[in-house]
C-alpha cells in the first residue's frame, strides 16, 4: 500500500470519528438553539455512541462478507447524510436522529482499518494500520480544535456542513483511489458472521487486549472529557478556544506513536505494549501539575496520548495476525471495550473532579492506566497450554 492510500485512509478514520465528537465544544450554542435543556445536552454527545455502539455490532461483521471498498464508500455517504440532517435540524429530535445515523455509520473506522490490514503484506500490516488508526486520534483531538473555530465564525451548525461535504468527497476518492480486495473465503451469511462475535469473547488473546483497551481509553476519557472543567476554572480561566487548543499537543503525540507499528511488525507488540502502559502511568504525574503548571500538562498529554496510540495500534495488531479472515468482526468486538471504556472515563472524571478536585481525577487516570498494565503483567505471567500456543505463537511475542 503506497503512501497516498494510507494517507487516505488515514482521513476517512478522522472524519469519520470527528461526526461523533465535534459537538463536544459547541454543546452550550448547539443545545440553546435546538432547545435542549442545559441538565440533557449530554444527550448530544451521548446519542452518537449508542448509536457507534450499535453499528460495531451490527454492521462491522458485513466487512467479512462484502468488498470492503464498496462498504467504506456506503458508510460515508450514509454519514454525510446524517450530518446534513442535523446541520439543517429546526427541532432537538432531528438533530438527535442525524447524529444517531452519523454514529451508527462512523463505524466505517473499523472498516477501514480491516482493510488496511487485509490488503497489507504481513510485514507491513501493522506499519500501515499504525498510519491508518492515527487518523483517529487525530480526528478525535482536532475535531476540538477545528469545531470551536468554525462554530465561532459560522456557527455550529457549519460544523456538520463541512464534515457532510468532507464525507461526500471521501466517498468518491475511496470508490476511484482504492483496488477491491481479494477473499476467496467468506463467512456462510450476515446472521453466522454476528453470531461469531460472542466466540471471541471466549478467547484469551482478544479478552486480553480488550480488557486492556478498556482501561487504556478509560485512562484517555478521563483527561480528554474532564481537562476542560479545571482549564476553566481558576488560575487559568481559559476561554473554550484556548482549551481547545490543548487537542494540538494531543496529535503531536498520537501521530508520533504512528511508528509502533513499525514495531509490531518486528515482533515486540507485547514490549511496547508493557512500555507504553508504564509509560501512560508517568504521564498523569505531569498531567497533575495543571492546577500549577500548563507546560507540564502539555508533556503529559504528549506523552499520555503517544502511549495510548502505541498501545491501541498493538492491540490492532496482533488481533488482526491472529483473525486474518475475520477483521472486521475482530476490531468490531474488539472496539465494544474501547467504547465502554471510554464512556466509564468521561462519566467517572466529571464526578470525581467535583468532589475531589484535577487531583483526583489524575489519580482516577493514573489507577485505569494501572490497571492495564496490571492485566498485561498478569496475561504475560500466565503459561499458554500446548494448543493456545500453537495457534497464538504468532501473536503472542515473548
Amino acid at each position: 500500500m503506497n503512501v497516498w492510500r494510507r494517507l487516505l485512509l488515514a482521513v476517512v478514520c478522522g472524519v469519520a470519528v470527528a461526526s461523533i465528537y465535534a459537538s463536544q465544544p459547541v454543546l452550550e450554542p448547539m443545545g440553546g438553539d435546538l432547545g435542549v435543556p442545559a441538565e440533557l445536552t449530554g444527550w448530544i454527545v451521548a446519542i452518537g455512541q449508542i448509536g457507534y455502539l450499535a453499528g460495531l455490532v451490527l454492521l462491522v461483521p458485513l466487512g467479512d462478507m462484502v468488498d470492503r471498498r464498496r462498504l467504506i464508500a456506503v458508510h460515508l455517504a450514509l454519514t454525510a447524510v446524517g450530518m446534513i440532517l442535523t446541520a439543517s435540524a429546526s427541532a432537538a429530535w432531528v438533530a438527535f436522529l442525524g447524529l444517531a445515523a452519523a454514529g451508527v455509520f462512523a463505524v466505517v473506522v473499523q472498516i477501514t482499518v480491516a482493510y488496511a490490514a487485509s490488503v497489507s503484506p504481513p510485514a507491513e500490516r501493522g506499519r500501515n494500520i499504525g498510519v491508518v488508526t492515527s487518523g483517529v486520534v487525530v480526528g478525535i483531538l482536532g475535531a476540538r480544535v477545528v469545531t470551536g473555530t468554525l462554530a465561532e465564525v459560522w456557527g455550529w451548525r457549519s460544523v456538520y456542513a463541512v464534515l457532510a461535504m468532507l464525507s461526500l468527497g471521501l466517498m468518491v476518492l475511496v470508490l476511484v483511489a482504492l483496488p477491491s480486495e481479494e477473499r476467496p473465503n467468506r463467512p456462510a451469511g450476515y446472521r453466522r458472521a454476528v453470531v461469531s462475535l460472542r466466540g471471541l469473547f471466549g478467547q484469551r488473546l482478544f479478552l486480553t487486549r480488550g480488557l486492556i483497551t478498556f482501561f487504556l481509553f478509560a485512562s484517555f476519557g478521563t483527561l480528554w472529557s474532564g481537562l476542560s472543567l479545571p482549564l476553566g476554572d481558576r488560575p487559568w480561566q481559559l476561554s473554550e478556544s484556548q482549551i481547545g487548543l490543548f487537542g494540538i499537543a494531543g496529535v503531536a503525540g498520537a501521530l508520533g506513536a504512528a511508528r509502533a507499528g513499525r514495531w509490531a511488525d518486528a515482533g515486540r507488540a507485547a514490549l511496547i505494549t508493557g512500555l507504553s502502559l508504564t509509560l501512560l502511568i508517568l504521564s498523569w504525574a505531569a498531567i497533575a501539575q495543571l492546577p500549577w503548571s500548563l507546560w507540564l500538562l502539555i508533556v503529559g498529554i504528549v506523552v499520555l496520548d503517544f502511549a495510548v496510540q502505541a498501545v491501541h495500534v498493538s492491540n490492532q495488531h496482533l488481533l488482526t495476525a491472529a483473525h486474518p479472515d475475520r477483521t472486521s468482526s475482530a476490531i468490531g468486538g474488539y472496539m465494544v471495550f474501547y467504547s465502554l471504556g471510554s464512556a466509564l472515563g468521561a462519566a467517572a472524571t466529571t464526578a470525581i473532579f467535583a468532589a475531589h478536585g484535577w487531583a483526583g481525577s489524575s489519580l482516577l487516570g493514573a489507577g485505569f492506566a494501572a490497571c492495564a498494565l496490571a492485566v498485561w503483567a498478569a496475561d504475560r505471567r500466565r503459561p499458554l497450554d500446548g494448543a493456545k500456543l500453537r495457534s497464538e505463537r504468532a501473536c503472542l511475542i515473548g
